[in-house]
């Protein structure tokens, strides 16, 4: 059983990139540019931004952040998405979510350009994902392939179970394990709340994506053995023996399911740092102009 280590992973890309970030500085280019919009004070959102503006030091990029209060106008917001849409310095942005519940979330993502979408949400972004052409995949899929590939774990051929269909993770992901590519070329089966039979598809899987948001979904009576799992699940549990109150639980069992694993990642330090890494990776695409041009 191999455990993927995704912050070992992540340190290593973010030093690549810090690495190619230097020869474009002495050849005389701009630093790579990635803005950060903050709306309000969650907590797990304020943690993700300091760790996004961490990685970008690390990286050698320049970043900026925007914080408004929580009762922004919807307004507001867009007219500062259309600034950053505008400014050249820009290479690409992100609005942080969620967001307050007077504000539609679609019409934030919509609103920026695609070419500074470095987070992948835009449906521009999406459907030339879907159909295998350039563009800034989402960041959380996209790192759970660079671990796929990074490890070297099989998936021509496998089975694959994806948890979830969600729009950030489920749907995205699936799309990137059937297509025609290493890591790829999986048979693909997505699951969710109206799924019947979910044991037995499970245990059939030879690789399992869990992204439910259900603290130790996956049990190891649902985990044929040696099958590779992905445990994408952060959720906050109480946790008395812990200063801050609580601890990250993923949504696998992670104690009896990884004996019976080939590989499995950890929470914390699997996909998760991988997901701010491909962050990094998709704003210095932008900055080379290396999906849709300068």
């Amino acid at each position: 059983m191999t455990i993927i280590d995704g912050k070992k992973v992540a340190d290593q890309i973010k030093m690549e990139i810090g690495a190619e970030v230097e020869k474009m500085v002495a050849q005389g280019l701009k630093r790579p540019h990635l803005a950060a919009i903050l709306v309000g004070h969650d907590g797990g959102s304020e943690t993700y931004v300091a760790h996004k503006v961490r990685a970008c030091e690390q990286c050698g990029f320049t970043s900026t952040l925007i914080r408004f209060e929580d009762d922004v106008t919807e307004k507001k917001l867009l007219d500062a998405i259309k600034s950053l849409n505008e400014d050249s310095d820009i290479d690409g942005f992100i609005v942080q979510l969620p967001l307050p519940k007077h504000i539609d979330e679609q019409k934030v993502i919509e609103a920026i350009d695609p070419k500074k979408d470095v987070d992948g949400f835009h449906p521009i972004n999406v459907g030339r994902m879907s159909i295998g052409l350039p563009c800034y995949m989402s960041a959380t899929p996209a790192g759970i392939i660079e671990l796929l590939a990074r490890y070297e774990v099989p998936t021509k051929g496998r089975r694959c179970v994806v948890l979830g269909r969600s729009n950030i993770v489920g749907k995205p992901v699936a799309t990137l394990m059937m297509q025609k590519h290493n890591p790829g070329d999986a048979t693909v089966t997505v699951c969710h709340s109206a799924t019947k039979d979910l044991k037995e598809i499970c245990h059939e899987a030879d690789i399992i994506i869990a992204a439910l948001g259900k603290p130790g979904f996956v049990t190891a009576d649902m985990v044929k053995d040696g099958a590779a799992i992905i445990d994408v699940g952060t959720t906050r549990v109480p946790d008395s023996t812990k200063k801050n109150g609580f601890r990250l639980s993923g949504d696998v069992d992670f104690e009896n399911v990884a004996p019976k694993c080939s590989f499995i990642t950890p929470v914390p330090g699997g996909v998760g740092p991988m997901t701010i890494c491909s962050l990094m990776k998709n704003t210095l695409l932008a900055a080379k102009g290396a999906v849709y041009g300068k």
